[in-house]
């Protein structure tokens, strides 16, 4: 294993091909990882550059253009200290075990350090084919890439966690989804990519060793303060629990619909990961199923928190020989319903601007969402523009109600709301602050990634840059792009997206 490198501190690297890379994750046994090479890309060309995320690790993105950089964050040439390698994992997919995944078109470079003094691992996803890739080719198409990049750095500048993009490269070699596309590559960045499904994987294969050592691997690197504990695999089950039970209220929160929640897509810090088939909600249906391959509706809006649950289950039955026993197991699972329930009940108490609580709050949300849903209200422009009522008058009231066909109910609402609002003597201007910093303007709706695609598509990569400029900055006015905080056109109501996108 190479020597992890401090980082620099004094400035940003300027040479992607001496990047201090090392790989924690190839200390794991050679059970864990294949070794290879990304298979190269004809004539690569750079798509998009996260200047924020080229940060994190003290990258210049003024190299971005560099042949050096593209070749390196595309698969055609290899940095001077990594060794890249495909990790193996299992999983459940939609419900039903799938047995050895892996990954099928992912491959690791290694980890770097990051200005915090922590290390992340950069990861090219759709470099090409691998021991894991089964009936795949190894590719990412443009579209999926650039979906992926724009909304893993606009989940971050939500305030989710989630993994990072660092770049998207592009060629015109095809590759063949229902449809001829043409090929990419993002870089992704995370502290660590092990899932769900890492831990299944032995498990499953009745390989306990294995599985020890890659929780003792997990613990020691990214849950240190758990190795005192008594039981540290109980503890480990419990902080995973406790982070997605929270990460699933942040994406209820904002509208945030993951599409494939299978366990080899949960990760084990409690980070977004794999951005496939992603949506924002836009009018209001708690059954919304934004992935067209999902025709059970497994993965719809409502259902994302119970399934966050069960996939922790899931990790739990992975976990059990090493916590011991069944009781300890579900111990360390009860948690859930309370942890997501309390961040769920602070998220919507914030989204209202209410800085108290009161014992029929709940009813207040309930109806809320009755008439959401009842009206398909388009929800980032509801709650954005609720941070604009006024207690005392409903002269400004109009934005507001115009998302609505059926006003008497909004109007109905409202009154609770004020009355709830004057219960806690609500000033209108301090609500409102706190308000639009909590409820963003601007989230990536499909359509507006799909206007970048088309004109990614035809080599134009400006409407990338203005969305990555837009979306850094969610909760800001920002009116010069009043037009991409709109309503959605008539014909975005026909996009979707699925397992390929």
């Amino acid at each position: 294993m190479n020597a992890p490198a401090p980082f620099s501190g004094s400035g940003d690297h300027t040479d992607a091909a001496s990047l201090p890379f090392a790989n924690a994750f190839a200390t794991l046994p050679p059970a864990f990882f294949t070794r290879l090479q990304p298979t190269p890309l004809p004539h690569p060309y750079l798509v998009g550059v996260s200047a924020d995320a080229a940060a994190l690790i003290g990258l210049d993105p003024a190299v971005a253009d560099s042949d050096a950089f593209i070749d390196i964050f595309t698969g055609n040439a290899i940095a001077q200290q990594s060794k890249p390698l495909a990790a193996v994992y299992s999983g459940h997919q939609f419900g039903v075990w799938a047995g050895q995944l892996g990954d099928g078109r992912a491959i690791l470079l290694g980890d770097l350090p990051a200005r915090d003094g922590s290390r992340l691992e950069l990861q090219l996803k759709g470099a090409g084919l691998t021991p894991y890739s089964r009936m795949g080719d190894g590719r990412a198409v443009l579209r999926s890439s650039i979906r992926e990049f724009l909304c893993s750095e606009a989940m971050a500048a939500l305030g989710i966690p989630t993994t990072r993009a660092l770049c998207v490269t592009g060629s015109d070699a095809q590759v063949r989804r229902e449809t001829v596309e043409t090929a990419a590559v993002a870089t992704r960045m995370s502290p660590s990519f092990i899932r769900f499904g890492s831990f299944e994987h032995w498990y499953y294969n009745k390989r306990h060793d294995e599985l020890k050592l890659l929780a003792d691997n997990v613990i020691a690197n990214f849950y240190p303060e758990l190795l005192g504990e008594d039981n540290p695999y109980r503890s480990l089950l419990a902080e995973v629990t406790r982070r997605t039970a929270h990460l699933m209220a942040q994406w209820q929160a904002v509208g945030f619909m993951h599409g494939v929640m299978n366990t080899d897509n949960m990760s084990i810090l409690g980070l977004t990961l794999d951005y496939g088939p992603f949506g924002f909600m836009e009018a209001f249906d708690a059954r919304h199923i934004c992935n067209h391959t999902d025709q059970q509706g497994r993965y719809s809006y409502q259902m994302q928190p119970r399934i966050g649950q069960w996939n922790c289950f899931a990790l739990g039955q992975a976990l059990l020989p090493l916590i011991g026993s069944v009781e300890d197991t579900e111990a360390a699972l009860a948690s859930y319903d309370a942890d997501f329930a309390a961040k769920n009940d602070a998220l919507l108490h914030a989204k209202l601007g209410l800085t108290t609580r009161q014992p029929d709050d709940d009813k207040l949300f309930e109806a809320m969402f009755a008439i959401l849903q009842a009206g398909h209200v388009d929800f980032t422009l509801f709650f954005r523009r609720l941070g604009d009522l006024r207690v005392e008058s409903n002269a400004g009231d109009e934005p507001l109600r115009d998302l609505f066909i059926e006003r008497a109910a909004f109007d109905a609402w409202a009154q609770q709301y004020r009355a709830r609002l004057r219960h806690e003597n609500s000033a209108d201007a301090a609500r409102k602050l706190a308000m639009d910093a909590t409820n963003p303007k601007y989230v990536l709706r499909n359509y507006l990634a799909q206007v970048a695609i088309d004109k990614a598509q035809q080599k134009d990569f400006s409407e990338i840059a203005k969305l990555q400029h837009i979306l850094r900055r969610p909760f800001d006015e920002q009116p010069e792009h009043d037009k991409y905080a709109d309503l959605p056109p008539d014909w975005a109501g026909h996009l979707e997206v699925s397992c390929s996108s």
